[in-house]
């Protein structure tokens, strides 16, 4: 994770994919602050036409690209005589990443930013890494890539970010462990019985963080901290054994680091991602961020506690699947977007959703993984079992 060379010019150049969602407007909004800072190459988005070419207009980036080929024409007529290029599809994405710019942000939701983000960091680009699925579904052919493209990951989820901040590279021998921190989602104190009832309306109202409605549900179900645990492996390089994961409710301690002499450092802040977009931005200087400061004294106080993987089975999954390896991540990365996308459409319940994950890991076991192609074949396939299993459980 080295400093490139490129990040100390003055003036930076941008490539934001996934500009229309949460994170991704959190970073548009950031560059537009300090806009003499900032040029903007590319942007990219999945089918949100209508605010894409507003910050197009805004940005004036030299492309602009639409995931969704439907859209095509609305982009390109909504940009017309701006002279911004316009595109369409995933291939097309992949190119808005291969195209030169200093710093990348990769916030395509899903296994859907695999190939754009390698495509970054192949080219040895800085990336601002906010979508975890890519690490959970190929990290070690990334991490591999980030080091032969001598690629820098800056992590962009709050937690990694945090550990990022506290964690000393220098002496990665002497970390005693790594500790991850959830809010709990809105769910914490109620039980099995009461959350099989649950709507996708109370599933995406997270108590503390403004986010998407896939990363909510995973919130909820806990399963984002699932993925957190798989990415940290990666991240960080220390085994499945070294990283704990503690329930902080008031999302104020956003992770730890604990050192062999006894010391825990952590990263505190208010819950705002603009704090660690900003901190990925300016890397490695830190820059401006308009976010609200932290009070501890109106805090008052901060609580801990384990959490239930009787109530909360995802994680006892992630961990499953961490200590087998192979491609039994990527299975429940792919398992779980779709069995997401089949609560929010009301097809199955919320518990299912754990369910359908575990059903689709015990199916494909024994997968092994070599390159891309294997995963993006794996990943097939472990969609095609869950909707399957979906259409069990709704039935």
């Amino acid at each position: 994770m080295g400093v490139m060379g490129a990040m100390g010019k003055d003036v930076r150049t941008v490539t934001i994919l996934g500009s229309t969602g949460s994170v991704g407007c959190n970073t548009v909004e950031l560059v537009e602050a300090e806009a003499g800072r900032f040029v903007v190459e590319a942007l990219s988005a999945n089918r949100n036409v209508e605010l894409l070419a507003a910050q197009a207009l805004r940005l004036r980036p030299r492309l602009a690209v639409v995931a969704d080929e439907s859209a095509y024409k609305d982009l390109k007529k909504a940009l017309s005589g701006s002279n911004i290029e316009v595109a369409a599809g995933a291939e097309a994405v992949v190119e808005a990443a291969s195209r030169p710019s200093d710093w990348v942000m990769a916030a395509i939701v899903g296994a859907a930013g695999l190939q754009p983000t390698l495509a970054a960091v192949r080219r040895g680009a800085t990336v601002g890494l906010a979508n975890k699925e890519t690490l959970v579904c190929a990290g070690a052919l990334v991490m591999a890539e980030v080091e032969r493209g001598g690629a820098t990951l800056v992590p962009v989820d709050s937690e990694h970010s945090a550990i990022f901040q506290v964690f000393d590279f220098t002496q990665k021998e002497k970390v005693d462990k790594i500790i991850l921190t959830a809010s709990g989602g809105p769910f914490r104190t109620m039980s099995r019985e009461a959350m099989s009832a649950v709507t996708p309306e109370q599933a995406v109202a997270h108590p503390n963080w403004d986010m998407g409605a896939k990363i909510s549900v995973d919130s909820a179900t806990m399963m984002n901290k699932g993925l957190e645990l798989i990415e940290a492996f990666h991240l960080f390089g220390l085994p499945e054994d070294k990283i704990d994961i503690l329930v902080h409710p008031q999302s104020v301690v956003h992770s730890m680091v604990a050192y062999v002499d006894g010391s825990v450092l952590a990263q505190l802040g208010t819950p705002d991602m603009r704090t660690p977009i900003s901190y990925a931005l300016g890397w490695p200087k830190r820059m401006e961020a308009p976010g609200r400061r932290l009070d501890l004294a109106a805090v008052g106080s901060l609580t801990f506690e384990a959490p239930d993987p009787i109530r909360f089975p995802a994680l006892r999954l992630a961990r499953a699947a961490l200590r087998e390896g192979g491609g039994a991540p990527t299975i429940i990365n792919a398992a779980n977007e779709v069995a997401v996308q089949a609560f929010l459409g009301r097809t199955i319940g919320f518990l299912d959703i754990a369910r359908v994950v575990e059903e689709v890991l015990a199916a494909l076991q024994g997968s092994v993984l070599g390159v891309l192609e294997d995963i993006l074949a794996l990943d097939a396939e472990a969609r095609r079992v869950a909707r399957e299993r979906v259409a069990a459980c709704a039935n």
